[in-house]
């Protein structure tokens, strides 16, 4: 009797044993994994051409450390306000050449367009080059409404004598490439000059949207600044 007992606890022992050693080899594995794999931003599902990314758009995710390049995201810090020129799947790595920063040419199917002055009532003053702005129509025999469901960006603003809208010792174009909010801010206060023409970068459809509600006079266009601008450059709100 004792000596069933003793092999059953011999064998318990052993299976214990057994266990534990299986237990800390799949720890020292995860381990070797987590090593040998590094993090890369990733879209959370797939975004359309021409979107501009905000952070709850992405996150990150473990690849193979071999499979990554020097074209992919390590933070999601660095592709926030960015906008895409091509479609990105869902989880898959984040690549430079598919987004821009700087969004004054015009994206595929879109071409610039100089609004004639007689079609515009009012520019908000504080548009510059590279904004995200939402245009509306102005009608005095019909109901006023939004132009577009969204907003479109300005290619450029310029004066009469046809100097491009800016502060030529702190640039707003430059400060909207480095993303630095507090600097944009201070380019519009500071800039001098009364807005005379907007190129606006819009697509045929909306050109002759647009064209057909001004060209016989009987509404105009309302320019309004958008303050996603400012959220893409500091991640926040207008100061």
């Amino acid at each position: 009797m004792n000596r069933k007992r003793q092999m059953t606890i011999s064998l318990s022992a052993a299976v214990l044993s057994g266990l534990l050693v299986y237990g800390v080899y799949l720890l020292q594995l995860r381990h070797i994994r987590l090593e040998e794999t590094t993090q890369v931003v990733v879209p959370k599902q797939f975004v359309p051409a021409g979107t501009p990314l905000d952070r709850g758009m992405l996150t990150t995710m473990q690849i193979p450390r071999g499979a990554v390049t020097d074209d992919m995201f390590a933070r999601v810090d660095e592709a926030v306000g960015m906008e895409t020129s091509a479609p990105l799947g869902a989880s898959e790595p984040l690549l430079r050449w598919k987004l821009d920063k700087f969004r004054l040419l015009p994206r595929p199917g879109e071409a610039t367009f100089q609004i004639p002055r007689e079609y515009v009532k009012s520019v908000s003053n504080g548009i510059r080059a590279g904004d995200r702005v939402v245009v509306y129509l102005s009608a005095a025999d019909n109901v006023s409404r939004r132009l577009f469901a969204g907003p479109v960006i300005i290619a450029a603003v310029k004066t009469a004598s046809n100097q491009e809208i800016d502060n030529p010792k702190n640039s707003n174009l430059l400060s909207l490439a480095e993303g630095d909010k507090e600097r944009m801010y201070a380019s519009r206060r500071d800039a001098n000059g009364s807005i005379d023409t907007v190129n606006l970068n819009l697509t045929e459809a909306q050109w002759l949207e647009l064209d057909n509600a001004c060209k016989t006079g009987a509404a105009k266009l309302v320019i309004a600044f958008d303050a996603s601008s400012f959220e893409a450059a500091g991640g926040g709100t207008t100061p």
